[in-house]
């Protein structure tokens, strides 16, 4: 049977693919990791502690998964404000699990979760596979150096790693977190639960989304693909859609009506506008497309998404 071991397992994400591979085999033998789990999670063996010991990354290595799914990092704004947690949390995690993996007597398949801040403007109005990564943020340079390593360590047939980078999550259940791009989901999803949300940007702000449940359904898809079609450039921008918080809107107009739109309160906040403007807006992600990797088609069926998922049980 084939051991599976998520890092960040806790997490929004990690809890959303433990859910869909139980779904698909609900005999799989999977290990979840993190500091904290949610109290009515999924039902799956748990571990507790922290990434940035290296002794228990080198004790996860000893373990001889066939797979882990490394999803563990903090998330932008707090690597942003805390210099040193963010390089120990989202890259020394990473080079401590892999030096780990080099002297185990086996080639686990890694599936790690970048992201596209690893690409720094100013941008083309399109970004295509070949466009050069050059991080604004640290968060962006912690994942882009993570990318690096796992592709030497592969390289070097250490590991058999491949590297997501992953839309912007949204609609994200739950409350909002640290992450300079929370409030993205939050103008969707507090008032489709009778709440206000602040918007801290313009309107006319671009990003680049895709759901939870699309999330999970690519970090599956990794771990099925044959590496060997990646020509050995590793990391992958995903497929996602690209619209503007005015079309969010609108499409929670569309879908909810005007009272919930009416809850969505503007509150500029110039140090998350800075953040936010750093990122890429548009993507062409043929090489994902053409290996396999799907997600929605338009941001109305995102906010459908999480109805369907997550509205009912909150």
């Amino acid at each position: 049977m084939t051991r599976i071991f998520i890092l960040g397992g806790g997490g929004m994400i990690g809890q959303k693919l433990a859910g869909q591979l139980l779904a698909e085999d609900p005999n799989a033998d999977i290990t979840l990791h993190d500091i904290a789990f949610p109290p009515n999670g999924v039902a799956c063996k748990q571990q507790t502690g922290d990434v940035s010991d290296p002794a228990m990354m080198a004790a996860i290595a000893r373990e001889k998964y066939d797979t882990i799914y490394h999803l563990a990092s903090i998330v932008s704004g707090e690597a942003e404000q805390q210099f040193t947690k963010g390089w120990t949390t989202n890259l020394h995690a990473m080079m401590n699990l892999l030096e780990g993996l080099r002297t185990a007597d086996h080639c686990p398949r890694i599936v790690f979760t970048s992201s596209i801040a690893v690409f720094g403007g100013p941008y083309p109005d399109v970004i295509t596979d070949d466009y050069l990564q050059s991080p604004q943020t640290s968060y962006g340079a912690q994942k882009l150096a993570s990318e690096v390593l796992l592709q030497d360590y592969s390289r070097k047939g250490f590991v058999d790693g491949i590297s997501l980078r992953l839309p912007t999550i949204c609609v994200r259940p739950g409350k909002p977190n640290l992450a300079a791009s929370s409030f993205f989901s939050g103008i969707i999803r507090e008032p489709l639960n009778g709440q206000e949300a602040i918007l801290p940007v313009d309107d006319s702000t671009r990003h680049w989304f895709a759901s939870p449940r699309a999330a999970a359904g690519f970090l599956i898809h990794a771990n099925q693909l044959d590496t060997a079609k990646l020509n050995g450039r590793r990391a992958l921008n995903l497929p996602g859609i690209s619209c503007t918080v005015a079309e969010q809107i609108e499409a929670l107009r569309d879908i909810a009506g005007q009272d919930a739109v009416d809850l969505i309160k503007p509150a500029h906040d110039p140090d998350i506008a800075k953040i936010v403007a750093g990122w890429p807006r548009n993507f062409a992600p043929n090489r994902a497309k053409e290996l396999g990797f799907k997600a929605e088609t338009s941001f109305a069926d995102i906010i459908k998404t999480y109805i369907a998922d997550d509205l009912p049980s909150l």
